[in-house]
């Protein structure tokens, strides 16, 4: 299982769009969180986007599962960029050894 550094980028003029989605795309996360797919989520605080860690066998799985997010389902993502992570140190180094 690897790690990975999902960053998500949001056009300014999509608040309303993601509001409208964001109900389901916490409740998404939650789910995935349950699951262990999620380790970390949240919005940047100058609101044009957010940084999600997730884990999954590859990058293909990684994407297939972007997919389904409600908040990209409904046109909320205007970017994003996966990066696969190696933690060294930290709460997640363990997942990464």
């Amino acid at each position: 299982m690897s790690i990975f550094a999902v960053e998500y980028v949001y056009d300014a003029e999509s608040a309303d769009l993601r509001d409208q989605h964001r109900p389901a795309h916490r409740e998404w996360l939650a789910a995935l969180v349950e699951d262990g797919r999620v380790l970390a989520s949240g919005p940047f605080s100058d609101g044009a986007g957010a940084l999600l860690i997730f884990t999954a066998e590859d990058e293909e799985e990684l994407n297939n599962l972007l997919k389904q997010d409600p908040l990209a389902v409904g046109g909320g993502i205007s970017g994003l960029k996966t990066t696969e992570w190696k933690p060294v140190t930290g709460a997640f180094a363990h997942l990464a050894a």
